[in-house]
């Protein structure tokens, strides 16, 4: 490995000299032709900074830390380890990575892992949008849990999709195709805390163009898994009156509802308007026509994390924790039309 040693005995210079040019410390202080004779030699040599002994001297590590809940499973994951982990390296740091599993007994040990090894702070980064509980860290150690708020509102900041602004510009965006009898297809339970904040979008346009909600036209799936939605889907679908368009909870929903129209000999978009939430592409991008949906910004909260922290260890802000909500943004793409001229029809059902 070369050293600064090295390459200060090569040029006749001392290696203090060395140190200042490749420390980017050199300007006033070191002639400009010696500086870059130095910085030339370096990269012929492929000398690299030894950070851990850099660390040691300047007592930082330039690490985050990141604790992922089944990181590996998710189809979320991805991008926001993607954007925490461009928005450290653009900042000069090291994104180091656990995943639990989704087992909360390791959440503490793992945490410790991370603190043993010398992060400057701490992402906590959740499987879907919810409260968590963070680990206990020192007060020196930023945290900031990323798709989800903490359990301790003065413990971490977060950072969140806003949901309610999605739902709303998918339900714009039909009503602006000419629908008014727009369905939405949620989620039951307390466990999806999205499920609620997405309603209240729908329901917040709606009465946004004078649209007075319908109960009838809202029915819930048990998860936003595909199959689970196929009784929501019968029961919207085999209406004496249907609707024109569709929200569902998530893209998996959306397919499920394009299949089980398809069952009755609907089409989409000209019988029946489809909008998602996710944009999960081996869904979205896979159907046939494309799902115009709703893109969850994994990849701006996962970058937004790993910025705020930075920012605490630089000592750029001393706010009080926030939970930042980030704008979902609407996908076009071909599953909305208006509505067609007779939609009490009857349903003519097709062979299976």
């Amino acid at each position: 490995m070369v050293r600064m040693k090295d390459i200060a005995a090569e040029l006749g210079v001392s290696v203090s000299t060395v140190s200042l040019v490749l420390n980017n410390r050199d300007q006033g202080r070191v002639n400009s032709a010696v500086a870059q004779r130095i910085r030339d030699r370096a990269e012929e040599l492929g000398y690299v900074p030894n950070l851990l002994a850099r660390g040691l001297k300047t007592k930082r590590s330039h690490t985050l830390g990141l604790l992922a809940d089944r990181v590996a499973t998710v189809p979320f994951a991805g991008p926001m380890l993607a954007g925490a982990q461009r928005a450290a390296w653009e900042e000069g740091f090291l994104l180091l990575v656990i995943d639990t599993g989704g087992d909360r007994r390791l959440d503490t040990p793992a945490t410790q892992s991370l603190l043993q090894r010398d992060v400057e702070a701490l992402v906590v980064a959740a499987d879907f949008h919810r409260e968590v509980v963070v680990p206990p860290v020192p007060a020196s150690v930023p945290t900031v849990v990323l798709d989800g708020w903490p359990d301790d509102p003065d413990s971490a900041d977060g950072v969140v999709p806003d949901e309610v602004g999605g739902a709303t510009a998918a339900t714009e965006h039909l009503i602006a195709a000419g629908h008014r009898r727009i369905a939405m297809i949620g989620v039951a339970g307390d466990t999806y805390v999205a499920a609620r904040l997405r309603r209240a979008g729908y329901e917040n346009a709606l009465r946004g163009a004078g649209i007075q909600p319908d109960p009838d036209l809202q029915v819930e799936a048990p998860d936003p898994s595909s199959r689970s939605a196929v009784p929501a889907a019968e029961a919207l679908l085999t209406r004496p009156t249907r609707p024109t368009a569709i929200f569902c909870f998530s893209d998996q929903i959306a397919l499920t509802v394009s299949q089980v129209a398809s069952h009755h000999g609907l089409r989409i978009p000209e019988d029946l308007s489809l909008v998602g939430f996710d944009n999960q592409q081996y869904v979205a991008d896979a159907m046939i026509p494309g799902l115009t949906t709703v893109q969850l910004p994994h990849d701006a909260m996962g970058e937004w994390a790993a910025r705020r922290v930075i920012a605490r260890i630089r000592g750029e802000t001393d706010d009080a924790p926030v939970v930042e909500r980030i704008p979902c943004g609407l996908v076009e793409r071909s599953t909305v039309a208006p509505p067609a001229a007779d939609p009490s029809a009857p349903i003519e059902r097709t062979a299976p």
